[in-house]
């Protein structure tokens, strides 16, 4: 298959996607499948970028596999309190997730690539819940939005930025609140103001203090996603409903 036939937009496929999404939230799949039609060149210019830095050359040349070490429990566990390793794996514990869960949610037919690629993309994919608790960001509905708005400005992915739009003005009608697309714009700012997260070196930072991290590549802590937090958690507590995937 030819790098231009990979790279292609298809937004007829995306807005099958997008339509499939909003009849079951629940369906994360096709929030997959509707980030790969509009992936285009994105990955490939963040590929680019991440070969010119001396740590993603480092990291090329050994490819360590993070979905191994995000696996590890019991030596997330053992790091000490406050740091980013631990800090991640109580967020994992207490939404009861794995990173392997989604590995299995991410299985979507893709374009053929080189191993360079796969292990790229595939890293890129075990950053999405370090991102949740390195950017501030629970697991519910908005706090899904809002890291995918995060990860629009810092990789140009259009399918991050199609879901977090919609998501923001769905909570925002069920919420009757406009502070729910500031608080989703905010995030956007918040991706754009951070260091580039593409190119972090994530084993080296689980031992970190997580404040260390978020001082080093310039993460500020939301203010408008805590103070909506409180009422969306009441409305899906009386609606009976669990936190939601990043499909909304």
């Amino acid at each position: 298959m030819s790098q231009s036939a990979n790279t292609r937009l298809h937004p007829i496929a995306a807005l099958r996607a997008m339509r499939n999404l909003m009849r079951d939230r629940e369906d994360t799949k096709q929030a997959f499948l509707l980030i790969e039609a509009l992936r285009g060149k994105t990955t490939l210019h963040q590929l680019a970028r991440f070969r010119r830095s001396k740590a993603g050359q480092a990291m090329l040349a050994e490819r360590p596999s993070l979905l191994a070490r995000l696996s590890d429990r019991a030596s997330l566990a053992a790091l000490p309190s406050g740091s980013l390793g631990r800090a991640y794996y109580e967020f994992m514990a207490s939404e009861d997730l794995s990173a392997e869960g989604l590995v299995e949610l991410s299985k979507v037919q893709r374009p053929l690539s080189g191993d360079e690629m796969i292990w790229f993309r595939e890293r890129n994919r075990e950053m999405h819940d370090l991102l949740h608790v390195t950017a501030g960001y629970g697991r519910d509905p908005l706090g899904e939005a809002c890291v995918l708005a995060f990860s629009f400005a810092q990789t140009g992915q259009k399918g991050f930025a199609v879901i977090a739009t919609v998501a923001a003005f769905r909570i925002a009608k069920r919420l009757r609140s406009l502070r729910v697309p500031r608080a989703v714009f905010q995030a956007y700012r918040q991706g754009k103001r951070a260091e580039w997260l593409i190119g972090a070196d994530w084993e080296n930072l689980l031992s970190q203090p997580l404040d260390a991290v978020r001082a080093r590549f310039k993460i500020t802590p939301p203010t408008c996603y805590p103070r909506i937090l409180p009422d969306l958690r009441r409305i899906i507590a009386a609606a009976g409903q669990a936190a939601q995937p990043a499909a909304l």
